[in-house]
C-alpha cells in the first residue's frame, strides 16, 4: 500500500511578513483558492492503490491542519505532532513506524507540504513509476530537470540510467553552488535539482536510518512507543524527540546509502522559498508585474506587488517585492529575496511578535484580532465559528467587556448561562469563570475589551476545554 507522508513543519520565514510561525506558508492560498498543503494532498488523486495520509506537524499548528484536510473531505490516517522541529529524518521515521504498525509492506511518499507542482498528471506519472524500484528496495528521490543556473537549491548529480526503469543512480548530492558552477551543472546534462521529495519502504528507510543514524532511530522508536492519542492527533513523548538530533533525509540517510535512485521530473514543481519564486510563477502583465489585491502602479516593472488589507501606491519602481499586510509592510529587491530570513531573526532577536503573529490569530474555535492596545487595554474582534466554543476560563489581572457584533452568543459568567444578541452586551469582570459559545448557525463577532495591569495571552486559568488543549494553553 501507498501511504503519502505530508511534511508540515516548515515555517517559511523568507515569505515574510505573509508567512509567519503560527501560519506558515503550507497553509496559505499563495497560488489559487487552496492552501500549499491542500494542494499538496490533492494532486495526488489518482494514485492507485494509495491510504489516507499521513500528516507531520508543529503541535501549534494541529487544528489548523485537521480543519484543511476538513474543507477538502480528506481523512488523515493520523496527524502525528511534533512538540518541537527536529528536521525531515526523524519526521519521516516516526511517520514510518506508524506505517508499519498498520502495513509491514509500506510504500512511503514523503512530500514537502509547501512546494507547488503545475502538471499533478506527470507528477504522478514519475511517482508509479517509482513504486517497482521502490519495492526493490531502492531509495527514490525525484530530481528536477533544471532550467536555469539556480544557486538556492542542492543539486542531485545522476548519470547511469537502471535497466528498464526511468531512474538513474546517484553519484552524489552537492550542495547549492555559487552562479558559475551552477552554470556548469546545467551545461553538464548530468545534474537536478534536489526537491526533497522521496519514495521507498517503510522498512528499508528505518533499517538505513539505524545505519547512519542510529541515534535519531532510538529516539523516534521511544518517542512512538509513548505518544498518546488526543483526538484526532497522535502526540510524540515530548521530551525524547526534543532530544533527538535534528538532521535531513539527504545528510542522514541519501547520502550514506548506496541504494539511492533518482527519477527525472519536470512538470513546473516550485518551492515557493522566496517572494522571487512567486512572482516568476504568477500571472504577469505586459510590463512583468503581478498585482494582487487593491494596488495602483505607474511606471514600474518586473515588480511583485501584493496587498492584503488596504491600498498599496507604486510608482516608478522596478524589481522589488512589496508586501503589504494588516501589521507589516515588506520592500526587497529582487536580488536579496533570501535575506528576508535575516530581518525574522532581527525580529526574534527584538522579542517582537510579528515575528509569530499575525494581527490576526486563528484558533480551534475561530480567531481573535488585535484592534488597538495601551498599556492597560486592549481590543479585540472575536470571531467563534457555528458550533465553537472557548474554554471554561477566568484572568487574575484583567476584566473583560463583550458587545455582540453579529450572531448569537451563549454566555456562561460564575454561576449564571444566558444569551446574548447583536448589540447587547455583558462585564466579566476579573477572578470569574466564563465562557463564551456559538450555538448558531452564521459566525459569531464579538468586540472585546480588556483592561487591567497584565494583558498577555498567558493570564488564562483553564478549567474545561472540549478540544482537549492543555490548562496554561492561550485562549
Amino acid at each position: 500500500m501507498l501511504t503519502p507522508v505530508i511534511l508540515s513543519g516548515g515555517v517559511g520565514s523568507r515569505l515574510w511578513p505573509l508567512s509567519r510561525e503560527s501560519y506558515p506558508k503550507q497553509l496559505l492560498a499563495l497560488v489559487g483558492h487552496q492552501t500549499l498543503l491542500q494542494d499538496t494532498v490533492t494532486r495526488l488523486e489518482g494514485l492507485a492503490n494509495q491510504s489516507a495520509p499521513l500528516m507531520v506537524c508543529n503541535e501549534n499548528h494541529r487544528f489548523l491542519v485537521a480543519e484543511q484536510l476538513r474543507n477538502i473531505g480528506v481523512s488523515a490516517a493520523h496527524i502525528i505532532l511534533e512538540p518541537i522541529g527536529r528536521n525531515t529524518a526523524p519526521a519521516t521515521a516516526v511517520a514510518a513506524l506508524t506505517a508499519l504498525s498498520c502495513d509491514p509492506e509500506a510504500l512511503l511518499l514523503v512530500l514537502p507540504a509547501d512546494h507547488i507542482i503545475a502538471d499533478a498528471a506527470v507528477f504522478r506519472e514519475a511517482v508509479t513509476a517509482g513504486i517497482p524500484l521502490a519495492q526493490a528496495n531502492y531509495l527514490v528521490t525525484f530530481g528536477i530537470v533544471p532550467n536555469r543556473p539556480e544557486t538556492g537549491y542542492g543539486y542531485i548529480n545522476a548519470i547511469d540510467s537502471i535497466e528498464n526503469t526511468a531512474a538513474l543512480s546517484v553519484k552524489r548530492f552537492v550542495e547549492k553552488p555559487d552562479l558559475n558552477t551552477a552554470q556548469q551543472y546545467i551545461d553538464s546534462g548530468e545534474y537536478y535539482w534536489n526537491s526533497g521529495m522521496f519514495l521507498f519502504k517503510a522498512s528499508q528507510y528505518i533499517k538505513e536510518l539505524e545505519s547512519y543514524a542510529p541515534a535519531i532511530m532510538k529516539a523516534c522508536r521511544e518517542s512512538i512507543h509513548n505518544a498518546s492519542k488526543d483526538q484526532d492527533f497522535l502526540r510524540l513523548e515530548a521530551e525524547v524527540f526534543k532530544n533527538c538530533p535534528s538532521d535531513s533525509i539527504d545528510y542522514a540517510v541519501m547520502e550514506n546509502t548506496h541504494a539511492a535512485v533518482v527519477i527525472p521530473l519536470n512538470a513546473g514543481w516550485n518551492d515557493v522559498g522566496a517572494w522571487s519564486s512567486l512572482w516568476e510563477i504568477s500571472e504577469q502583465d505586459s510590463e512583468g508585474n503581478v498585482t494582487l489585491g487593491d494596488v495602483l502602479s505607474e511606471k514600474v516593472r518586473d515588480c511583485y506587488l501584493r496587498a492584503e488589507h488596504r491600498l498599496l501606491a507604486a510608482i516608478g519602481v522596478e524589481n522589488l517585492m512589496i508586501v503589504e499586510t494588516a501589521d507589516a509592510v515588506l520592500v526587497a529587491h529582487k536580488e536579496h529575496v533570501q535575506d528576508v530570513k535575516q530581518i525574522v531573526s532581527q525580529l526574534k532577536a527584538n522579542d517582537r511578535c510579528e515575528a509569530k503573529l499575525h494581527r490576526k490569530v486563528y484558533r480551534p474555535w475561530g480567531s481573535y484580532e488585535g484592534i488597538d492596545a495601551e498599556a492597560r487595554f486592549q481590543v479585540k474582534r472575536i470571531t467563534v465559528n457555528p458550533g465553537g466554543s472557548l474554554s471554561l476560563q477566568k484572568h487574575y489581572h484583567r476584566s473583560e467587556h463583550w458587545v455582540v457584533v453579529k450572531g448569537t452568543a451563549r454566555i456562561t459568567k460564575g454561576d449564571e448561562i444566558f444569551i446574548l444578541t447583536e448589540n447587547q452586551s455583558t462585564y466579566i469582570p476579573l477572578g470569574v469563570k466564563h465562557r463564551l459559545e456559538n450555538p448558531g448557525k452564521l459566525p459569531l463577532e464579538i468586540i472585546e475589551v480588556q483592561s487591567g495591569s497584565y494583558l498577555g495571552e498567558d493570564d488564562i486559568v483553564r478549567f474545561e476545554d472540549v478540544y482537549g488543549r492543555d490548562v496554561n494553553c492561550e485562549l
